[in-house]
């Protein structure tokens, strides 16, 4: 059986940067240090870094008074921020920086005195944390019929903003839906889709034209990893999401002479390696790796890690 691995598949620099915020804050503080929301979203992951000592809320009133405090990578609204002071908890702050910058541009437009809508997955963290970052009505939307739905006059002045995570396709189509009805709207267009997942959704799209099936590692829960699957699926390529080498079904490869396997923004490069060693029981297998774009962005540190 043929492999070919996408390139570029897993970590971005975002889940770099918030995994290492976390396990600095265990060197420097000790255990345990606490972690609102999963870190990033891979059980994996989370599952390494409480055997390192971390513990994983889901709401602040978990935390112990004056324990060290890490927001995920998904950042959190303000009234989060709000009560951590309230409680005088020490924070780090993991949210992506993409992240934080799709939350600045929410505030300038509510700044101009427009009404603000986000593309995006309602329930999903980060569009939770950038709801409650923006000072001023927020209207979600998740699909063209929504957009369509929206009751608003056709040249109200608008503006949008976008889950970082999407599909890069759905998103045109809303925007498109967007302009189509409105008059006065402004946005950053596709851009805000961060730089990890149109990489990883373009190595998909390559992957595809070689490929019988796609796997793709990540977690259920993994925003970009879902969009990956349903990007090879659209593609016409049977297309699957497994967290590891244990829920690979052989049923999937049986007519298979050419497998692509790719992994999320959140999950490891173990995780892939479990994958193909999964195949290797099914029968023999030869592992390439495709060109892609070579990723070498890296984010800064809190300073208060940074020289720990």
């Amino acid at each position: 059986m043929e492999v070919y691995l996408a390139q570029p598949r897993g970590f971005c620099a975002g889940v770099v940067r918030a995994i290492e915020i976390v396990e600095r804050a265990l060197e420097k503080y000790g255990p345990p240090v606490y972690v609102r929301h999963e870190i990033v979203h891979n059980k994996y992951v989370v599952e390494s870094l409480k055997n390192k000592g971390a513990i994983f809320v889901e709401e602040l009133s978990e935390v112990p008074p004056k324990a060290v405090t890490v927001f995920s990578a998904h950042g959190v609204a303000r009234s989060v921020e709000e009560e951590a002071a309230a409680r005088d908890l020490p924070v780090l702050n993991a949210t992506c920086p993409l992240v934080t910058k799709v939350h600045n541009q929410g505030k300038r437009y509510i700044t101009k005195g427009r009404t603000l809508i986000l593309i995006g997955h309602a329930g999903h963290p980060e569009v939770e944390g950038t709801m409650g970052q923006v000072p001023g009505p927020v209207l979600l939307v998740q699909s063209v019929e929504e957009v369509n739905a929206l009751a608003l006059p056709a040249d109200t002045p608008l503006a949008y903003i976008t889950q970082t995570t999407l599909s890069v396709d759905d998103t045109r189509d809303i925007i498109a839906a967007l302009q189509a009805r409105f008059t006065d709207i402004q946005g950053p267009d596709i851009r805000d889709i961060c730089y990890a997942t149109q990489n990883r959704q373009s190595a998909v799209r390559d992957l595809s034209k070689l490929v019988d099936v796609i796997l793709v590692v990540g977690a259920a829960n993994s925003s970009n990893s879902n969009r990956l699957r349903e990007i090879g699926t659209e593609a016409g390529v049977a297309s699957y999401l497994i967290a590891d080498g244990s829920e690979l079904n052989p049923e999937w490869l049986k007519d298979a002479r050419t497998v692509g396997v790719t992994a999320g923004a959140s999950a490891p490069e173990v995780l892939v390696d479990d994958v193909i060693e999964a195949m290797r029981r099914i029968g023999p297998v030869k592992v390439q790796v495709l060109p892609g774009r070579e990723e070498n962005i890296e984010f800064r540190l809190p300073a208060e890690l940074a020289a720990s």
